[in-house]
């Protein structure tokens, strides 16, 4: 099935050479591709960019694509042709997904990994929802198992998944503790739900001694980290009792090392975090976080934090702005019109 008004030929931005975002992206005219069998074609909306989109540029991301290829791995769209077997989703239908390689007008996407777009978000912060909200909800749901009334410490909460982080652990309940690398984005964790929030060029190395004061020397319940390096070495120093922290990435560029002895001593667990491979081996699970995403974004206790919407040609200069760790919430290319 396909829609009739679908062009020939579209315009996507392609990584010829790896190096810096604005130095190797070129913006290209192709072929409008053809979905294959469980395929979804879709008509771009608009791409939230991820600091992954600077990695796959520079070709230090997890999987590098063979040169040239297209950046983005998130995106609000709507299905315009189906391929064969797909039974998910009926033309029209707006839609969010994460795959890479949807930094164009058109992206042919499995049709496994696409859901609906929830009527309460734009197209901005639809484009927004599955990665950073996904990851936080698995951290928080899946692997810690927070509850309510539990103490959260949400380390670079004022950018996507940090924000997201903070949204869903107030939903949940949970006291949120926001740590923040400037005065500039503390309003931005708070906004999100944070009761407390921390900047860190404020207190220097003494984040474990005030999380400490400001739980009465009890410490943090769970600890979501995507910064590594002295963050995790910091969580590790006020986790409480039976506490969790959860690993979600290495912002800092510093992976740092979990002490056997020490998590054995102060009783608590170290919890890897990789969102992708629930969507590998329990898609299902995925589909039900969606859902409850969905009821969250309807009821108003989540919506993306939007820093900035970019046209569609300056997407290079939109994904730039990742490395330089100025931006809170998401940066979002607007594609469709």
């Amino acid at each position: 099935m396909t829609d009739s008004s679908i062009p020939h030929t579209m315009r996507t931005w392609r990584v010829t050479d790896h190096g810096e975002p604005e130095d190797v992206m070129r913006l290209d005219e192709v072929p409008v591709p053809s979905p294959g069998p469980g395929e979804v074609l879709l008509r771009v909306r608009a791409v939230a960019v991820n600091f992954p989109d600077v990695l796959l540029a520079r070709g230090e991301y997890q999987v590098q694509p063979e040169l040239p290829f297209t950046p983005g791995i998130e995106l609000s769209g709507d299905a315009v042709a189906l391929g064969q077997g797909v039974d998910r989703v009926a033309l029209g239908d707006r839609i969010v997904a994460s795959e890479i390689g949807v930094l164009s007008e058109y992206a042919a996407v499995p049709a496994s990994g696409v859901r609906s777009a929830p009527n309460s978000l734009n197209d901005a912060q639809a484009s927004a929802l599955t990665i950073a909200y996904q990851t936080a909800w698995f951290g928080l749901h899946r692997r810690a198992q927070l509850h309510r009334e539990e103490t959260l410490l949400v380390h670079a909460a004022a950018g996507g998944v940090g924000t997201a982080a903070v949204q869903l652990g107030a939903a949940a309940g949970a006291r949120v503790i926001g740590v923040v690398g400037s005065p500039a984005k503390a309003e931005t964790a708070r906004t999100a739900g944070a009761s407390e929030v921390i900047v860190r060029s404020e207190i220097g190395g003494g984040l474990a001694k005030l999380v400490k004061e400001l739980t009465g020397g009890a410490g943090a319940d769970v600890v979501f980290d995507p910064v590594g390096g002295s963050s995790f070495e910091q969580s590790t120093k006020c986790i409480a009792f039976e506490g969790r922290i959860v690993v979600v990435g290495f912002a800092s560029g510093e992976i740092p090392t979990a002490r056997a002895n020490h998590a054995l001593v102060k009783n608590y667990g170290v919890l890897g975090l990789h969102w992708a491979l629930y969507q590998q081996k329990l898609p299902d699970l995925v589909d039900a976080a969606h859902e409850d995403l969905v009821k969250l974004a309807d009821s108003g206790s989540i919506t993306p934090v939007i820093d900035d919407v970019v046209p569609f040609t300056e997407a290079p200069a939109a994904i730039a702005r990742l490395a330089t760790g100025d931006t809170v919430g998401r940066v979002v290319v607007a594609v469709g019109d």
